[in-house]
């Protein structure tokens, strides 16, 4: 099955449906715009590529449409060695789009219907579910490999070509996380996943040469939905919340549930450890989307993330189309910790400022680390991912930093930039791409990342306007 070479957006949304409204909308079109316009001065040590990941539907979805549901687009921004910046956008053609591609319509349903196949006479060999690789980006052992957590990764170029579904020579026959730890100090990867059908997680470490050298399975109470685990210098660390699936419930109401009876566990597992070895702490109900880090000392275990009380996603097919189904309750900054010696766990909200897509300096990944970094919405009545704000917050003193982009700016996810000349954990930038519903454009920001507040060093204009995505990264040159 040939990927086409030139794709061209054939959404309309005249269902008037949310998640297909504002900067939800996608772009129709592929560009490489060279010699941006930028505001301010970038700085002189910023040579490398952020590139975001988000959904990105090409074809009028079949029925409806969730955020989640969208096809794959990367959008990548380069900091050239000449001091120039140019951008440029690709859908990832996966083997569903390009099935769609070739019959110029969309036939793969949404998650909120996604047993409902389409009939092999019109897909091939894409399989009964598309795989749109539209959560994280990351890159390790050579290779970039666009996350989607049900299923395989999908390898792609530096350039954003699409190469093709990667499963580690065959050693990976399921899914794997869209977020995936690396330890920069010995260049490990750790993965898991989950099943919609099973109460199991995966488990799997990838070698710093790209190689899957262990591997253990793990019975949960249901289920899960699991999108995010830490690891420290010894252990993964997972979190078990009860919001599972219910594939039954399918054209009856939501497909992922909250049921706080199931209870929550904290299981720490030796990052080499059998499913025998695993460790579990009973905490109050609640769910965590996105950690920071976390690290042991000892045999205490601390790590954060933002917690959600009820979280409720919204993928719902009973609900009317230009109805968002889900709540806009945010997840509030927690500290969660376990006791190895004594078995008791426990934790505690930290900020009453809510807010999501947690990041740090990831050279400190499973290490003691000082800083974290938080896109937030100030503004009342944001919609839940409808960002307006970044926060920094210092853990030594327990301060807190913030650049608010304005009443008209919608801010995504931050990463972190190292200086190549730096020496301490806050020594970079923080890059964020800022939509502007205003002027419906969008500014790549860079700030310092000792003086968030202070606002952007430079603004990075974008001829094309970047839609709403999840995750990014930056890869220095």
């Amino acid at each position: 099955m040939n990927a086409p070479t030139t794709l061209i957006g054939q959404v309309t949304n005249f269902e008037n449906q949310p998640d297909l409204a504002g900067n939800l909308f996608p772009v129709g079109v592929e560009v490489d715009d060279v010699s941006l316009k930028v505001t301010g001065q970038i700085p002189e040590g910023l040579r490398g590529s952020f590139v975001r990941n988000g959904p990105n539907p090409a074809f009028q979805p079949t029925s409806r449409y969730h955020m989640f549901d969208g096809d794959g687009m990367l959008h990548r921004v380069n900091f050239n060695e000449a001091g120039g910046v140019d951008y440029s956008n690709r859908w990832i053609r996966s083997r569903g789009l390009v099935a769609e591609a070739k019959l110029g319509r969309a036939v793969y349903p949404g998650l909120s219907d996604v047993m409902n196949f389409p009939d092999a006479s019109l897909v091939g060999d894409a399989g009964p579910v598309k795989n749109p690789a539209n959560t994280h980006i990351i890159r390790h052992a050579g290779k970039y490999l666009a996350l989607w957590e049900g299923g395989l990764p999908t390898e792609v170029s530096e350039s954003l070509d699409t190469i093709g579904e990667y499963d580690f020579g065959g050693a990976l026959k399921g899914s794997m996380t869209a977020h995936p730890r690396l330890d920069p100090r010995t260049g490990e990867m750790f993965c898991f996943a989950y099943s919609v059908f099973e109460p199991v997680i995966r488990y799997f470490v990838v070698s710093a040469s790209g190689a899957i050298v262990h591997s253990a399975k793990i019975e949960v109470a249901a289920p899960v939905m699991m999108h995010d685990f830490i690891i420290t210098e010894r252990h993964a660390v997972f979190l078990d919340s009860p919001i599972v699936f219910d594939v039954a419930n399918l054209g009856k109401g939501p497909m992922v549930q909250w049921r706080p009876e199931n209870g929550t566990r904290i299981g720490v597992l030796p990052r080499m450890g059998s499913a025998e070895e695993i460790r579990w702490f009973e905490i109050d109900p609640g769910h965590v989307q996105h950690f920071w880090n976390g690290w042991a000392d000892g045999d205490r275990i601390e790590f954060s993330g933002t917690r959600f009380e009820h979280p409720n996603f919204g993928i719902d097919p009973t609900a009317p189309l230009d109805e968002t189904a889900g709540d806009d309750d945010p997840p509030y900054p927690a500290k969660f910790w376990v006791d190895l010696a004594a078995g008791t766990a426990g934790w505690e909200l930290t900020d009453d400022l809510g807010g999501d897509f947690c990041r740090i300096n990831d050279e400190f990944n499973g290490v003691v680390s000082q800083y974290r970094y938080m896109s937030s919405a100030i503004a009342p009545d944001r919609r839940l991912g409808d960002f307006d704000s970044i926060v920094k917050y210092d853990d030594t003193d327990g301060s807190r930093q913030v650049w608010n982009a304005g009443p008209t700016g919608h801010v995504g996810e931050s990463v972190f930039a190292p200086n190549p000349a730096g020496t301490a954990e806050d020594d970079g930038w923080i890059i964020n791409a800022v939509f502007d519903s205003a002027t419906e454009g969008t500014d790549v920001c860079i700030l310092d990342a000792h003086d968030i507040a202070a606002g952007p060093l430079a603004r990075v204009h974008l001829a094309h306007r970047m839609p709403f995505g999840f995750h990014a990264n930056w890869f220095s040159a």
